[in-house]
């Protein structure tokens, strides 16, 4: 469909607190998510876990580990090796012989390797935590075990702006090796680490590194952010959704990214949490899909440079540019101009701090937050709300409800504000700040207003949009 749009800059720091991140990932293959229906009675991951026999939750311990030696990965490594497996993504695809197979969509099957990486057992009945990108597209999943075991796996459920997915082997005839998740705020830089990984079908690999650094986002000029464990820890191709326990044998994390101009590993790697990681498991099992929490401020990290021009003292932090109308910030006594500095007990030294910790949180959580606001430090609690911005994905944008501020830069009293382009056509005309008015001649004050309209049309009916442009002028496009 033909798609035409403005674009309005908005806040002096820009960002949000959603995140989500899908950049040097280590495959290659682009393909499309396999839609899987959940059953609703699938236990919670803490009711699947107190099931199994000598069950044991690890909890990652504070206790440091010195450089040297004596250092002593076994014991990590027995741990990890047969929790880890090897998944293999197959596609399907038809092959017609002539016009009407085509037609019907006939033809000989044929499978084709779509792509590969590993994953890890996270209970003894057989759900694994692997990387979206690695699942994504397929038809067909085997996984294979380190005892070189193969299984068909189904699709449990995916968050794809985190790039994790959740899948279940069955066997009526053992109990699997399991690698439960440890406690990813424990973890510090320096800390010796292993990555492990099964990318060639062989058997599990583990390499070994320390934690370089916490809370790292690929890409600070993405409206997505996200927030990684960064390992200098060997990781390449295949090594998609395996492991990173520290020494003790706890999953830390699970690793997803490289930065890399060749593709193969050159110092640095990527890891998702394994706090984050495991609130989307325990989501999906629970609601089908993952619930975000957002605190509802639209910001950034305080910068030197910005601090002086706002004539702020601080220079750590994340400063408040605007409060999101209808969130939780903004019925609390939060206010624009705030600069936060920590959240109950961890400092929030920059934005993916921020990120990282509303991740592990869920909707109605209340969490005590402590702000800088003229030279006085203050704690006010907060209750995190669901965040529910909609993809308006018939024109290829993300929309969210727009803060009052929003709404007097347009000079206007009701529309929704664009967060996000979605597709690399859309982000070419640099949207987000743009506000919509109106959608097929009705005026929209708020998202509901839109899931009403989309909702009521046809697949086949074209969509207007009505918006201001960066001079407030209004404009009208339509998408067929």
């Amino acid at each position: 469909m033909k798609k035409i749009a403005s674009f309005l800059i908005i806040g002096i720091l820009g960002g949000v607190t959603a995140i989500g991140i899908q950049k040097y990932f280590l495959t290659s293959e682009n393909t499309e998510k396999k839609n899987t229906e959940i059953v609703s009675t699938i236990p919670s991951l803490e009711e699947i876990n107190a099931k199994q026999e000598n069950a044991n939750i690890y909890q990652a311990s504070n206790k440091a580990i010195l450089p040297g030696i004596n250092t002593d990965f076994t014991v990590a490594a027995e741990k990890t090796v047969n929790a880890v497996v090897h998944v293999k993504n197959v596609a399907i695809s038809r092959q017609p012989r002539n016009m009407m197979e085509y037609l019907r969509n006939g033809g000989a099957e044929r499978k084709q390797l779509q792509g590969a990486g590993s994953g890890v057992i996270i209970t003894g009945d057989g759900y694994i935590v692997t990387n979206n990108h690695v699942i994504k597209g397929a038809s067909e999943i085997s996984v294979t075990l380190n005892n070189n075991k193969s299984y068909a796996a189904e699709v449990v459920g995916t968050d794809e702006s985190a790039d994790i997915a959740l899948l279940k082997i069955k066997s009526n005839e053992e109990s699997f090796d399991y690698l439960p998740f440890g406690d990813s705020d424990n973890s510090k830089v320096g800390e010796w680490v292993l990555a492990v990984g099964n990318p060639f079908n062989l058997t599990s690999t583990v390499t070994a590194g320390i934690i370089s650094a916490k809370s790292r986002d690929l890409n600070e000029y993405d409206s997505n952010f996200q927030s990684f464990i960064q390992t200098d820890a060997a990781i390449n191709p295949g090594n998609s959704g395996g492991a990173l326990v520290n020494t003790q044998g706890e999953l830390i994390g699970i690793n997803t990214a490289i930065t890399s101009q060749t593709g193969s590993y050159v110092g640095y790697a990527f890891a998702v949490p394994s706090n984050n990681a495991k609130k989307i498991v325990e989501d999906i099992l629970e609601y089908g899909g993952v619930q975000k929490a957002i605190l509802g401020i639209k910001g950034g990290t305080l910068t030197q440079k910005a601090a002086k021009e706002l004539d702020i003292d601080f220079k750590q932090g994340v400063y408040i540019d605007a409060i999101v109308k209808g969130s939780g910030a903004s019925k609390s006594d939060l206010k624009q101009g705030d600069i936060i500095t920590k959240i109950d007990a961890k400092a929030i030294k920059k934005f993916t701090d921020l990120v990282g910790y509303l991740n592990s949180k869920r909707p109605n959580e209340t969490l005590n937050i402590q702000v800088s606001r003229n030279n006085e430090i203050l704690k006010i609690p907060v209750t995190l709300t669901l965040d529910d911005r909609y993809q308006l994905k018939e024109v290829g944008v993300e929309i969210s409800n727009a803060t009052e501020e929003e709404l007097a830069r347009s000079n206007t009293k009701y529309g929704v504000v664009i967060s996000k382009a979605l597709t690399p056509r859309m982000k070419q005309y640099n949207l987000e700040g743009i506000i919509i008015t109106e959608i097929d001649e009705k005026k929209v004050t708020s998202i509901d207003d839109v899931r009403n309209i989309i909702k009521n049309k046809s697949d086949s009916e074209s969509i207007m949009i009505s918006l201001l442009d960066k001079y407030g002028e209004k404009k009208h496009f339509v998408f067929d």
